[in-house]
């Protein structure tokens, strides 16, 4: 059974910094294609960052979070990190980890098979 539990957010001022983790468990996330997408209020949920499982983690960015925001992963921990830098007030979101066994970099949250409850990030102005 795949289990992916987020931690991490909380409530960050305007140009501020937060690390999110994902800890999975029961699939091995350096074969597997992992996500941050995230989801505000009265919207879509949308890609923020992807490390993929071929290229040996090459990782892709949406234009909203490029040059701020930094995907990564630790094979021993099993975990998965978003690193959040210059946060912005339009950044608040549920904030989710997905995983999926697809190549490349699936943007679209249909191409993920699992999915973590969320963390709630707040970006006050």
């Amino acid at each position: 059974q795949v289990r992916l539990v987020e931690s991490g957010g909380g409530l960050v001022q305007a140009g501020g910094s937060l690390r999110l983790s994902c800890a999975a468990s029961g699939r091995t996330i350096s074969s597997s294609t992992m996500g941050w997408f995230r989801q505000a209020p009265g919207k879509e949920r949308e890609f923020a960052a992807i490390i993929s499982r071929s290229g040996g983690g090459v990782t892709f960015y949406a234009d909203s979070v490029k040059g701020r925001f930094t995907i990564s992963r630790d094979s021993q921990k099993n975990t998965v990190y978003l690193q959040m830098s210059s946060l912005r007030p339009e950044d608040t979101a549920v904030y989710y980890c997905a995983l999926s066994g697809r190549l490349g970099f699936p943007v679209s949250e249909l191409e993920y098979d699992y999915w973590g409850r969320g963390t709630q990030v707040t970006v006050s102005s």
